[in-house]
């Protein structure tokens, strides 16, 4: 089976890939000549997942699946949220967001977070929706050197950590966008 994954993000493709079966191939946004930047208007995580994948559909008819991910931090009222990946400005730089967050959690010590990642699948005709969680908390510091995004800053509850210390592999087993797509995995072995 092939899918389209609506995004040109190399960090999340490799993680998915390392997740797939060899029963299912995915291809980028590169991959069928897609340029554009897919608008992600929505003010959920949610909504920008199903605009994405929708667009994806409408535009090139392919079977398809878009993700979103946001980090939400309890003392910022859940910021960044659906703004995690421009939460430093529309450069969408990861050292910026990082040294934005740190910035705005100085003299809090509530430092309690989670990741949360939507799936949206269009596939036979069906749209289908996926999600997934980890709660954790956001360190004084970077730790690590792997991963992306928020991934030196992020230690999930229960380990000594942060993704940006894990293995691939580790971190798939337990994070936000592991979990999303083990349930989308399921779902497309069960069709």
């Amino acid at each position: 089976m092939k899918l389209i994954f609506a995004s040109n993000n190399k960090n999340k493709i490799a993680e998915i890939r390392n997740q797939l079966p060899p029963t299912i191939e995915i291809l980028s946004l590169e991959d069928i000549g897609c340029v554009i930047d897919i608008p992600e208007t929505s003010d959920t995580i949610a909504g920008n997942a199903l605009q994405k994948a929708d667009f994806i559909k409408r535009h090139y008819g392919y079977d398809c699946f878009a993700d979103d991910t946001g980090l939400e931090v309890d003392a910022l009222n859940g910021a960044p949220g659906v703004y995690s990946a421009r939460f430093a400005g529309p450069q969408r730089n990861d050292s910026d967001n990082i040294d934005k967050l740190l910035k705005d959690l100085e003299g809090h010590t509530d430092r309690k977070a989670n990741f949360k990642t939507v799936i949206a699948l269009h596939v036979n005709g069906q749209l289908k929706m996926f999600s997934g969680i980890v709660d954790g908390e956001i360190t004084p510091k970077r730790i690590g050197s792997d991963g992306f995004g928020y991934d030196p800053v992020f230690k999930p509850l229960g380990m000594k950590k942060t993704f940006a210390e894990m293995s691939m592999t580790e971190k798939n087993q337990m994070s936000h966008r592991g979990k999303a797509v083990a349930e989308l995995i399921a779902f497309l072995k069960s069709q």
